[in-house]
């Protein structure tokens, strides 16, 4: 399947270039407010909705829109916590399913719209569930949109856990203490059809979900649910460890996280392959992360430009891996993603040039 048109709406950048020069240059967003290192608009954007609209229109803007519209199309809506921040004032706006009912009706080229939200995983998840879609014959195309914001519920959720860091996170460095939460909304276009793209677009190749049924919050210490998948991911699109150009990780700068993944990383032998976590730059996003990181990543390849992972010194893990100090030029052919999340969730995809 094909993949493109990505777009990014958030505090670092109103488009995916835009972030990714922003990125590039080692520009951050992540600030102090209200006493919270964060990434976040201001106060006036403070709903999801709008938000999500003006990134659809964007990656709509990137492809043959009668395409679009003579062809079944399908809107996923990646989110953890939708407009939960809305719940005192309107609750009927908080429920999950409004965003998908409200974008689906406004989009006269979206046949049917649903809701995808398993914890951060969502995200990725939503582009392997399109993918089947897609693979499947039910839809000729869909748009998969991610989003969250930094609600008080969400920053007071991750406050009662201890994950949150009172400085610049720190993704996969010795001394990380935690993650910062970032408000984002990213939208992503696969297709059957790769004409429909106005720039070239990649493939999407396969990937994999797995819920290890680990712990509430708590990744699998010795990370199998994560290797599960990408041994499966690697097994599906018939590649091996040695394919494998590049990795964007979840890399959220907790102990756990960081650590499960390295664990993952080196148990495969990833060693010698770059890897770079986006947190850094925009925090994390929640249910927009796999969206917006994907695109992020699929700016990357068009540059053929490896970004550094922002906050990492040095690593102190059994077995060293390459994580990125600074920005690498690199011909990227192939690259995994990966995502964990609250639950057990695991899910990893392979993306390729054409």
């Amino acid at each position: 399947m094909y993949i493109g048109a990505e777009s990014i709406v958030s505090p670092l950048g109103k488009s995916a270039e835009d972030v990714f020069r922003k990125i590039s240059s080692g520009i951050t967003s992540l600030a102090e407010k209200r006493g919270v290192i964060q990434s976040s608009f201001t106060p006036n954007e403070l709903e999801l909705l709008p938000l999500m609209r003006e990134s659809i229109l964007e990656s709509i803007s990137k492809i043959n829109k009668d395409y679009l519209s003579k062809t079944r199309t399908l809107l996923i809506v990646s989110t953890t916590k939708g407009e939960i921040n809305l719940i005192n004032s309107n609750i009927s706006k908080a429920h999950l399913y409004y965003l998908s009912h409200e974008l689906s009706h406004e989009f006269d080229c979206i046949d049917k719209g649903i809701v995808l939200s398993t914890a951060c995983v969502s995200g990725l998840q939503s582009l392997i569930i399109a993918n089947d879609m897609l693979s499947n014959g039910f839809f000729e195309n869909v748009i998969i949109c991610g989003g969250d914001l930094a609600s008080n519920f969400v920053i007071e959720g991750f406050t009662s856990f201890y994950a949150l860091s009172s400085a610049p996170c720190k993704p996969f460095d010795k001394d990380r203490k935690g993650l910062n939460i970032g408000e984002a909304v990213s939208t992503i276009i696969m297709s059957k059809n790769e004409n429909i793209f106005n720039y070239t677009p990649f493939r999407f190749l396969g990937g994999c979900s797995i819920n290890d049924a680990n712990h509430i919050s708590a990744p699998h210490r010795d990370a199998e649910g994560l290797i599960r998948s990408i041994e499966n991911s690697l097994e599906i699109c018939n590649l091996s460890v040695e394919d494998i150009d590049f990795i964007n990780a979840h890399g959220t700068a907790t102990v756990y996280n960081d650590g499960m993944e390295a664990t993952a990383f080196s148990k495969l032998g990833f060693n010698n392959t770059p890897i770079n976590s986006l947190k850094g730059f925009f925090g994390h996003t929640l249910g927009a992360a796999g969206v917006i990181e994907v695109a992020v990543s699929l700016q990357s390849m068009r540059n053929n430009l490896l970004l550094e992972c922002k906050g990492f010194n040095s690593q102190s893990f059994e077995k060293e891996l390459d994580i990125l100090t600074e920005n690498r030029k690199l011909e990227i052919n192939t690259i995994l993603k990966t995502s964990s999340g609250f639950g057990g969730f695991n899910a990893s995809a392979i993306i390729q040039k054409i």
